[in-house]
């Protein structure tokens, strides 16, 4: 009798897609963990590169450094996903800033409607990143 509700078990179409969702949403779990220690690598492996660039050069500027600070930022939204699973919102927003400061950095002799345009896309980005702020801490307390 025993034997019989295991059979009945083991071929329940249900626990089948159950087991089924498991190993797909594993395989998902892994897919990402292994992308965030692959950008990770990636990202210090590029430091290394900026780094040995201003070695080599002996030439250090603010564009050099806003790269490095990208890079770092990037570690960081990959080490917030890793940990918590989640983005906050104003990592990115942050990496789009320093992005566009550094592209105005390079273009200095772009014409001055091209940098209006990208001075508007950071005054944008940074009222954006002050109100995802103002909103995280204001629904914090609530």
């Amino acid at each position: 009798m025993e034997q019989q509700e295991n059979k009945e078990n083991d071929t329940d179409p249900s626990k089948f897609i159950d087991r089924f969702d498991d190993v797909v949403l594993g395989l998902f779990a892994f897919a990402e963990r292994s992308l965030l220690l692959l950008i990770g690598a990636l990202a210090i492996v590029a430091v290394g590169f900026e780094l040995n660039d201003l070695l080599v050069n002996r030439d250090i500027n603010l564009a050099d450094l806003l790269l490095l600070f990208i890079y770092l930022e990037v570690l960081g939204m990959a080490y917030a996903y890793y940990s918590t699973h989640s983005v906050p919102v104003t990592l990115p927003v942050l990496i789009a800033i320093t992005g566009i400061t550094r592209l105005i950095l390079l273009s200095k002799d772009s014409e001055p409607n091209e940098l209006m345009y990208e001075a508007g896309a950071v005054l944008l980005l940074a009222i954006a990143y002050g109100a995802l702020s103002w909103a995280s801490n204001f629904f914090k307390r609530k």
